[in-house]
């Protein structure tokens, strides 16, 4: 009997690992896609992302899966749907980012693409509104800087997104609010993180536009111009090149 009381317990932990393995693997091959759907602006593979995530037993208590998500409407938001449905896009992407913050606070990810939800959310709300959701705007993104590890290749991307949009935030706000110089320091900080990144500079740019400074702003837009793509940013890449000459074309 001790036997087979042996062969049992054996045969479950197998089978346990081998089901998380399967479910690692599955998270890791979503990961990917969600990466080429945000590289090529491909909207199939997108919508293939969330429907595959949102079809699988028990998704809404894996971290994991609940960040692609959120990561997926954030995304889908942005390019993959109309005016109309992008308000409640982006409230998916937030309500998804929270659930898996609660099941994780540790989760950098999440909290990045929760403050950037509740950031793109703002726009649709009236002045007052907008300024209440900054407190936890704020809170998300600090702590996703926090958080995320430079030294991992992934957290060290997020980590980067998470320092942009502090300094779109301290640039764009209200004043008394707005802090131009902060913002300058997050912009260059994320530079230091990720050099290859065009939008970084596009921001950078749009800074030296409000503080006046247009040498130093042609400067950022001819950067992002005269440079390639991050390998998995091409998209974003390419809509930032044209945005940058269109801004030239003013300074001239």
């Amino acid at each position: 009997m001790r036997k087979f009381g042996w062969i049992f317990v054996v045969t479950l932990v197998a089978l346990l690992l081998s089901t998380f393995t399967f479910a690692e693997v599955k998270a890791q091959d979503l990961n990917k896609m969600f990466y080429e759907a945000r590289r090529d602006r491909d909207v199939n593979k997108i919508q293939n992302v969330i429907k595959t995530i949102e079809s699988t037993p028990n998704f809404d208590k894996d971290t994991t899966l609940l960040t692609i998500l959120a990561d997926a409407y954030l995304e889908y938001g942005l390019w993959g749907v109309s005016d109309k449905e992008k308000e409640k896009t982006y409230e998916k992407a937030r309500q998804y980012a929270e659930t898996a913050l609660k099941l994780d606070q540790k989760n950098g990810r999440a909290s990045y693409i929760a403050g950037a939800a509740i950031g793109r959310l703002a726009q649709y709300k009236g002045i007052v509104q907008s300024l209440f959701m900054l407190g936890d705007f704020d809170r998300y993104i600090d702590n996703a800087i926090k958080l995320l590890n430079e030294n991992d290749e992934e957290q060290r991307l997020y980590k980067t997104f998470a320092y942009i949009a502090a300094g779109m935030r301290n640039r764009d706000v209200p004043w008394p609010l707005y802090n131009y110089k902060k913002s300058e320091e997050q912009l260059n900080t994320a530079a230091k993180l990720t050099p290859n990144y065009s939008n970084i500079y596009l921001e950078l740019g749009f800074l030296y536009l409000k503080t006046g400074d247009k040498t130093k702003a042609k400067e950022m837009f001819e950067k992002v111009i005269s440079m390639g793509p991050h390998p998995w940013l091409v998209k974003t890449h390419e809509e930032a090149v044209k945005t940058a000459q269109e801004e030239l074309k003013k300074l001239k």
